[in-house]
């Protein structure tokens, strides 16, 4: 029962997703730290009032009513830093990593395109079948334009 569960979190996907987890948090409060501390007086000095920055009330005197542009576009700037961090530490290293070990396997990115394109027209295929749809190539001269179905006269 244990070495189950052991062979399931030692499989490299977990053991990834674990480790992207830890590191996206732990980069995610860099990432607040560095727009709440310079990002944030930055967009509150191009704001009218030091009070509030980039906002405005909808209705003077009433707090709930402040519209925080600057805490949009705070956001807005954490989520694209984070977005490109994850994109370019890890998407492109882990798919540099699997080309190679495509490469390594003797199976080329263009084989692998090809094979993926026809196992999707296989499914098509099947789906259609087990719809009733006929895959045959009909010559659309000879179409049926009554059938509401779109299937062609034969």
């Amino acid at each position: 029962m244990l070495s189950g569960f052991k062979e399931f979190l030692m499989r490299g996907n977990v053991v990834e997703l674990a480790v992207a987890v830890v590191v996206g948090s732990a980069f995610t409060a860099i990432v607040t730290a560095f727009t709440d501390k310079i990002v944030n007086p930055l967009i509150a000095a191009l704001g009218g009032s030091p009070e509030f920055g980039l906002g405005f009330h909808i209705r003077e005197g009433n707090p709930a009513t402040f519209i925080d542009f600057g805490a949009v576009i705070t956001a807005a700037i954490n989520f694209l830093i984070i977005a490109a961090v994850v994109y370019f530490i890890l998407i492109m290293p882990m798919n540099k990593l699997a080309e190679m070990n495509a490469r390594r396997k003797g199976i080329s990115t263009e084989e692998a395109a090809a094979t993926e394109t026809e196992l999707l027209a296989e499914i098509r295929d099947l789906l259609q079948q087990q719809n009733g749809v006929s895959t045959k190539k009909v010559d659309p001269s000879v179409a049926n334009d009554d059938d509401p179905t779109g299937r062609h006269a034969e």
